[in-house]
């Protein structure tokens, strides 16, 4: 009985590690949006200083992303990915034709949360690992859904360590109490208690601030008690 009970409370972290991912893309969608976007335009308008135009290929994709984005941003993320057979032919077609583009690059991103949030956790991993960046925000993101790709498959060792890179990488009071948290309920699930304890204790001294460090310290008595 107290092995089933374990096995319980174990998938009930799963579910909340993943959960937490979920609620945060569905929240900030727009912020992932925009903040994508002025990826692109940043890139965009450096690409126009140094030559005086924009290349042809990176404007057709930059075009072609666009439409995209607008599915994207109505939650339609089987038609942002594979077109709707009109005239916008999907991120997988912009990614195949324009991958080697900043707007190819940002299409991988889009790609992989469609796929995580449609269910096909490996295309999402997939798409998600393709992507490059290294802005505070959205590249952190990107790097926790992959942990999220990773428990979702039953990896969560190996979530945990993308959930700590993506901590590390965002070092805001936004994103990184939020991969910290998660981090913590991973190494409770791998019983590395010290570990959690690690993770729950930097919200609370670092990211006071933050909506995570409100009830963090149930958390770390939490993992205390069950380390001991």
């Amino acid at each position: 009985m107290a092995t089933k009970g374990k096995d319980t409370n174990n998938e009930l972290e799963v579910e909340e590690i993943v959960s937490r991912s979920e609620q945060f893309i569905e929240k900030n969608k727009k912020n992932i949006t925009f903040g994508i976007l002025a990826i692109a335009l940043v890139v965009g308008a450096f690409l126009a200083i140094q030559h005086g135009y924009m290349i042809p290929k990176e404007k057709k994709a930059a075009a072609a992303l666009f439409k995209g984005e607008q599915y994207f941003a109505r939650d339609s993320f089987a038609l942002a990915l594979n077109g709707n057979g009109a005239d916008y032919d999907g991120f997988e077609s912009i990614i195949s034709q324009y991958g080697s583009t900043t707007s190819g690059n940002l299409a991988k991103a889009y790609a992989g949360i469609c796929y995580f949030k449609l269910g096909n956790t490996q295309a999402a991993l997939d798409k998600l690992k393709g992507f490059s960046g290294d802005d505070k925000m959205i590249s952190p993101a990107i790097v926790g859904l992959i942990g999220d790709c990773y428990v979702n498959m039953g990896n969560i060792k190996e979530g945990v360590t993308y959930f700590e890179k993506a901590a590390k990488k965002a070092d805001n009071d936004v994103l990184s109490p939020v991969y910290l948290k998660k981090a913590g309920l991973a190494y409770e699930n791998l019983n590395q208690y010290k570990d959690a304890v690690k993770a729950y204790t930097t919200i609370k001294e670092k990211y006071y601030s933050s909506v995570e460090s409100s009830d963090i310290d149930k958390y770390i008595l939490r993992a205390t008690e069950a380390g001991k």
